[in-house]
């Protein structure tokens, strides 16, 4: 038998405007300009601009007269409509419903302006899909073989390489464009494309790739014992096993050292070269820590704090409906919608500001903390930081902190870094301190650097080198910095 009951429950959920929030917080600053586009053109009832009390009070400071605002107004929402001419009660709402509110937003000109028309045109360079396409044109295949053409381009990755088996390929001519065709059919179409440009485009595997590259060029010797050291002695030179390579070859170490150095400057990744899509990514600091007269001074980047302000002509409409029949439908659609957007606006505005002062009270809570760094820029003096120390000192929750420094970076006057190269561990050392984690990983960076390449350190012998300048670290921890600081183990380190 089936029984009713109530019960009560207390849920924690977040409102939308704080979701807003934290998804502003998140952002670096290059994207924000972006997604401050996309809701000036989503939301019409928000405007580029400050708003007209921080205007007069800026007129103040400059010594203008406040006589002045109502004139300074209305020239202000002369792109709109001028109110002394556009009567609110004559507004046709069917017409404002039933309109495109896109239309003419942000689109004032589709054509070229005339600061665009002098402007250097972008060269439009082909993908690396689109370069073997045109390759693959050259050749006299049939109308099967071109079909197994452009699946092999299409099932190679933006690397360069296909990893995709050959069985699959043929299953996917089978079933997707009815090509029933074997291994070898598609192998051979393969071995085509492989001798396209860029050179070792279409390998399988980075053996496969390194071969390819070779086999452009057999004239000299140190080429031809390079390809036998891929062909048949890849595991020992993945190891590193120089020596044994040696003696199988019965090779002078020179004719080694050439050969081993024509296979390191072949490139691993022949599909990175020439790609449309690899662009170069800029750095845009989102703070800029300054020393003015021994004193420093942060700045938040000015593309962090937009002028931004709620539409008056949108809140006069609202006032009119206000006053008009509520009792007519359409009256009624239009206030809800005019209301929605002027809401959404104050929220955005709001969000906004509050990641202002959020970015600013994290940046001021870390330059107190790592306060040495940013006055001499020596890597050494910086203290042991978690995520957890800066919370507490701001009075915020560990998750708020950690959205400040993802993806946040500052320009100091020794260069620009990530906010999260301030945050480390803590190491102790023989003098019952403790020292950055990024302090030992300096150390053991440049230990590396300055051990004989022919004898490599093992992680032990780095760990009691550390242990004898007073850092009190295990060998595992120095394998972890090490494989952070995308450093190999001792045995590929070795050189000849």
């Amino acid at each position: 038998m089936q029984k009713l009951a109530l019960s009560q429950s207390l849920q924690q959920r977040l409102s939308p405007q704080q979701i807003q929030f934290i998804k502003l917080l998140q952002i670096p600053t290059a994207e924000l300009n972006q997604r401050i586009e996309e809701e000036l053109e989503i939301n019409p009832a928000l405007e580029e601009g400050m708003e007209l009390q921080e205007r007069s009070q800026d007129d103040d400071i400059y010594g203008e007269t406040s006589g002045s605002s109502d004139d300074e107004y209305n020239n202000d929402f002369n792109e709109y409509d001028s109110l002394d001419t556009y009567n609110l009660n004559e507004l046709n709402v069917k017409e404002y419903i039933n309109q495109d509110e896109y239309s003419g937003y942000k689109m004032a000109s589709d054509g070229w302006g005339e600061e665009e028309k002098d402007t250097m045109p972008v060269i439009a360079m082909d993908s690396l899909a689109e370069s073997l396409l045109q390759q693959l044109g050259f050749l006299r295949l049939n109308e099967r073989e071109t079909q197994i053409g452009h699946q092999l381009i299409g099932s190679i990755e933006d690397d360069g390489y296909l990893r995709r088996p050959i069985r699959s390929i043929c299953n996917d001519l089978a079933f997707g464009q009815n090509v029933y065709c074997s291994e070898d059919e598609v192998i051979s179409i393969l071995k085509k494309i492989q001798k396209f440009e860029p050179a070792g485009i279409g390998a399988r595997d980075l053996q496969e790739c390194l071969i390819l590259q070779l086999e452009k060029n057999r004239n000299s010797l140190e080429n031809n014992i390079a390809l036998t050291i891929l062909e048949d002695h890849f595991e020992e030179f993945t190891k590193k096993h120089f020596d044994k390579i040696q003696r199988k070859l019965n090779i002078e170490d020179e004719t080694l050292k050439k050969a081993l150095s024509l296979i390191t400057r072949l490139n691993p990744k022949p599909g990175n070269m020439g790609s449309s899509e690899n662009n170069v990514a800029y750095l845009m600091a989102d703070f800029i820590v300054s020393s003015v007269n021994g004193k420093l001074e942060i700045v938040l980047n000015s593309k962090n704090a937009p002028q931004l302000r709620v539409s008056r002509s949108f809140s006069e409409m609202l006032d009119t409906y206000d006053k008009s029949d509520k009792q007519n439908r359409h009256i009624k659609e239009t206030v809800s919608f005019v209301k929605q957007k002027l809401d959404a606006a104050k929220w955005f505005i709001d969000a906004i500001k509050q990641r202002q002062q959020t970015l600013l009270k994290t940046m001021e809570a870390i330059v107190v903390y790592q306060q040495e760094f940013f006055n001499e820029g020596d890597e050494n003096k910086l203290k042991p930081m978690i995520l957890k120390d800066i919370a507490e000192r701001i009075d915020m929750d560990i998750s708020t902190v950690s959205r400040v420094a993802n993806s946040k970076s500052v320009q100091t006057d020794f260069g620009i870094y990530p906010l999260k190269y301030f945050f480390s561990e803590g190491i102790a050392t023989d003098n019952g301190e403790e020292a950055s984690s990024r302090e030992v990983k300096n150390i053991l960076k440049e230990l590396i650097e300055s051990e004989p390449k022919h004898s490599p350190l093992s992680d032990d012998k780095l760990e009691k080198l550390l242990k004898k300048r007073g850092y009190n670290i295990a060998r595992r921890t120095v394998a972890k910095y090490r494989e952070q600081l995308a450093i190999p183990v001792a045995r590929l380190r070795k050189e000849m």
